[in-house]
């Protein structure tokens, strides 16, 4: 029986070692995770704000642009700005395939019409033979801002 009431005493030594030693750590962890969450959050709230701020999203701005136009309006400076990079990145693009185009002896830049969406560039017009569709659409693709090609040309003698 000594025995017995023995190992119930040891045992419950070990776990209440264990509970407070190892208890310690654990409320440790959890708080340090606690304040990651709670720091994360803090974060996620001033970019939040720092947007709104950004986006010019105040009541009074928006009453008095509602009493002088009726309506509200707001656009992302980074789309705008990226729209117009994208309008002279196509401009670009066209333009150097052009240039390849007058440069390429064997084809005629006059006959080719050459547009350029979003980095798709398409060719239309006539050429002399199916090779010359190849070589104007290679020449296309080797140029940078271009993902892509659509041809139209058409071969006639």
């Amino acid at each position: 029986m000594r025995f017995l009431l023995g190992l119930i005493l040891i045992a419950g030594l070990a776990f209440a070692g264990w509970w407070y030693f190892g208890g310690r750590a654990g409320q440790n962890q959890i708080r340090e995770m606690g304040e990651s969450v709670s720091q994360s959050a803090h974060q996620a709230g001033a970019a939040v704000r720092d947007k709104l701020h950004d986006l010019n999203f105040n009541t009074n701005d928006i009453k008095e642009e509602l009493a002088r136009s009726g309506q509200v309006v707001r656009e992302k400076a980074k789309q705008l700005g990226s729209k117009v990079a994208d309008a002279t990145a196509d401009a670009r693009v066209t333009a150097a395939i052009k240039a390849k185009l007058v440069a390429d002896s064997s084809l005629s830049a006059l006959s080719i019409s050459v547009s350029t969406t979003d980095g798709v560039v398409t060719l239309s017009g006539n050429v002399k033979t199916n090779d010359d569709i190849k070589r104007a659409m290679d020449l296309a693709l080797a140029t940078d801002g271009c993902d892509k090609v659509v041809s139209t040309l058409q071969v006639k003698s």
